[in-house]
């Protein structure tokens, strides 16, 4: 199936395939979700955020598969960032 977003022609997003797009996002922890210490960026002021790596996306994103690897552990903000989505397509098209 093919849906139009701003005028653009964009497919439905799978797990076949997704992009990891919202992998660039700047992810704000904000309940315990179990992320492990070494994906947790802390900054100055205490805020902790998903590390992300010199590539920009985040560090938890497995490079070879485009899956994350501590799905079941993710942080709140990525539970609700639903795959298909109107900010999922979005953000797709923001990197077109």
């Amino acid at each position: 199936m093919i849906i139009k977003v701003k005028n653009l022609p964009v497919p439905q997003v799978t797990c076949a395939n997704c992009q990891a797009c919202c992998c660039s996002l700047e992810v704000r922890i904000i309940s315990d979700t179990g992320v492990p210490n070494r994906h947790i960026y802390i900054d100055e002021y205490g805020n902790e955020s998903m590390l992300r790596l010199d590539d920009g996306q985040c560090s938890a994103l497995n490079r070879d598969t485009l899956m994350c690897s501590i799905y079941e552990n993710r942080p709140w903000v990525c539970r609700e960032f639903e795959m298909g989505s109107y900010e999922c397509i979005d953000e797709r098209i923001e990197k077109l």
